[in-house]
């Protein structure tokens, strides 16, 4: 057999080779297509991040929000991840489901198999804070923190924590055998520098404040199907938001939360953006729409919705006002 001859057998056999991998690639990645296919990579989109049905429901009822043509979602570890446009602006959204693991692994594979500027979180939560905060406000936080972690001291520890059962005792305070629990700082990882233990999770600061000025004038939504809210609902800036695993309906725990934290919000979600978005070094905000308030009358599935779609209508004023840049193709 010729040189030549054996010079193309193995540029061919290289090149089905090249194939073959390829072909298995995309087969165990499913964005392989939609990274490479096109030009539509050229887009540095901005990643929504919500939680609920509802959350959903309001994005998808706004009709603003008009999926590829081409590559509309990817499927990966059971969420979808949807590709598409929000008043024509570049974006990614994914449903992450509840509870801070959930959220955080959304958070996380979003940014790690996208090409993704920023983080945008929209979803729920409780008012801590009545006087500041009643339901279908929305709030911005300007920091957040996980609360729900901590250590629980021994019944009669000399080193107490800020948590005393013993103060929730009805009709009278005294000892409980609960003892205290103290709250616990968390590890916060980068890749730019050594670990570090945090309580507070700062949102970027160029985020938030061109949040508090686009949404300083924002009008929201009053009612919905038959139910109003009884007064004007707003947007509140500048609050500390309280993430946690459990569900805060106890006002004697709210007013805790409050008073100890100054915390006007409680939620499952939020700190968990915050945390995976400042490990990966990417800006993020969040806007949270007050569905209830601890302690309080629940509130009905109308008002639910109204929270949601309020929280959707900041993120998405916050959204337009973001210059997108572009990547070049390649």
């Amino acid at each position: 057999m010729s040189r030549i001859n054996l010079g193309v057998l193995l540029v061919l056999g290289l090149l089905l080779v090249t194939a073959k991998q390829s072909t298995q690639m995309s087969l165990r990645n499913p964005t392989s297509e939609i990274e490479t296919s096109n030009c539509k990579v050229a887009f540095l989109r901005l990643g929504l991040v919500l939680t609920s049905d509802n959350n959903e429901k309001a994005l998808r009822d706004s009709g603003l929000f008009e999926p590829d043509s081409e590559n509309p979602h990817v499927d990966i570890a059971g969420r979808r991840f949807h590709v598409g446009t929000l008043n024509k602006t570049p974006i990614m959204y994914v449903k992450s489901g509840t509870h801070s693991v959930n959220v955080a692994t959304a958070v996380q594979t979003l940014l790690l198999k996208f090409h993704i500027s920023g983080i945008i979180f929209f979803g729920s939560s409780g008012s801590l804070d009545k006087d500041m905060l009643m339901p279908g406000d929305v709030a911005v936080p300007k920091a957040v923190a996980f609360t729900g972690v901590w250590e629980w001291k021994k019944f009669r520890s000399d080193n107490k924590g800020k948590l005393v059962f013993g103060d929730f005792n009805y009709p009278e305070n005294g000892e409980n055998l609960l003892g205290t629990a103290e709250h616990q700082k968390i590890d916060l990882f980068s890749t730019s520098e050594e670990s570090k233990e945090v309580f507070w999770l700062p949102i970027s600061s160029s985020w938030y404040e061109a949040a508090t000025e686009e949404l300083k004038d924002l009008e929201l939504k009053k009612c919905h199907s038959g139910t109003c809210l009884p007064g004007t609902p707003k947007v509140v800036f500048g609050s500390k938001a309280s993430t946690s695993d459990f569900y805060v309906k106890n006002k004697a725990y709210g007013d805790f939360l409050l008073e100890k934290f100054n915390a006007s919000t409680a939620d499952s979600a939020s700190a968990s953006v915050a945390l995976t978005s400042l490990s990966n070094e990417k800006i993020f905000v969040v806007f949270q729409g007050v569905s209830n308030v601890a302690g309080g009358k629940s509130s009905n599935s109308g008002i639910k919705y109204i929270a949601s779609y309020n929280a959707f209508l900041a993120a998405t004023k916050f959204i337009n006002s973001i210059p997108t840049p572009r990547l070049a193709c390649e």
